[in-house]
């Protein structure tokens, strides 16, 4: 059996003199919005075809087995108690009324989500032609979207009085957006503000595992909804899904929710709080990809493409929408 063999080494160094490893600052720590990504890959992925067969089948199996126990249910109340087999028949009948008019709502909800995209084909399509006649039919379907809207009357009114002055498309098409568009990008950018200074101040806040993915979740479905409704697309709960759907698919195939350090620099030109704290690093950075979902659900539902007027930018509505939160605006 062979002895072990020693090897010394001349002049090694002392693990006491080794350099102490260092933590990296944690300005610069790669903050990549953990909380948002997540959820914008929650809201874009598709089920696939077996899963909906499966889903669909069950609620089908579902429906049909309550359906006769309740049947038989209520055949036996009159078979023993007359009065109480009308009384539930009464209860179901009023059940499956407010269930046709769940169902109207929804299809009302898609029937309008379906109008604003025919208009926004019929914009652009007038656009690309250059018919003036064309076009003018093409602004009074805009207008007419906001018909039933008390606030919108004056934009409507001096559109009409304005229109009729005009005598090419393109001045007519900024015309229409400057004066039904600007009133409802300015509410929309409100929406997107509150909904990014949710998500950032839960972020940075909340220290619960997954509050900020939750919380990124419900504030974008509901300003995606809002959104919608301001442009005159109301969506019902199932409109709203597959709303949200769109635009999340949007921005995951076009990589809008990749971010990294450089996104901080953009958004708040290297906030002090991304350098002191990861956590509120972290919700800058959720913050400004809720901006981001924001803008992306305003194109989509925007009956008019933007062209006279400007587009948001994410760092002007993080800024906007942050301030107080994490600092004050400079005097």
């Amino acid at each position: 059996m062979r002895k072990p063999v020693m090897i010394e080494i001349e002049d090694a160094p002392s693990p006491a003199e080794a350099a102490p490893i260092e933590d990296a600052p944690l300005g610069e720590e790669r903050l990549e919005g953990r909380a948002m990504q997540i959820a914008t890959r929650l809201g874009a992925r598709r089920t696939s075809p077996i899963v909906r067969f499966f889903w669909r089948a069950t609620v089908a199996l579902v429906g049909f087995l309550i359906s006769v126990a309740l049947w038989r249910f209520i055949d036996g109340l009159f078979a023993t108690h007359p009065i109480l087999g009308w009384i539930g028949t009464g209860l179901v009948a009023a059940f499956a009324l407010a269930a046709l008019l769940i169902a109207a709502r929804e299809i009302a909800a898609f029937s309008r989500l379906a109008r604003l995209d025919k208009v926004h084909k019929e914009v652009s399509e007038a656009l690309t032609t250059d018919d003036l006649s064309r076009a003018r039919k093409v602004v009074t379907h805009v207008s007419g979207l906001y018909a039933a809207r008390p606030e919108m009357d004056w934009a409507r009114k001096r559109l009409a009085e304005r229109s009729d002055e005009v005598l090419d498309t393109e001045t007519l098409m900024g015309l229409a957006e400057a004066e039904l568009m600007a009133p409802l990008d300015a509410a929309a950018r409100l929406e997107i503000e509150a909904a990014a200074r949710t998500v950032a101040t839960v972020t940075a806040i909340v220290p619960l595992a997954l509050a900020d993915v939750f919380t990124a979740l419900t504030a974008n479905l509901r300003m995606i909804r809002r959104i919608a409704e301001i442009y005159g697309g109301r969506a019902g709960s199932l409109g709203s899904i597959r709303l949200a759907r769109t635009v999340m698919t949007h921005l995951v195939a076009t990589g809008a929710v990749a971010a990294g350090d450089d996104l901080i620099e953009t958004v708040t030109g290297g906030h002090l709080v991304s350098k002191l704290s990861r956590r509120f690093g972290e919700g800058v950075i959720n913050g400004a990809l809720t901006a981001r979902v924001g803008i992306a659900a305003l194109e989509v539902c925007r009956p008019m493409p933007f062209r006279k007027l400007q587009k948001p930018r994410v760092t002007n509505l993080i800024g906007r929408s942050l301030t107080g939160v994490f600092g004050k605006k400079d005097d």
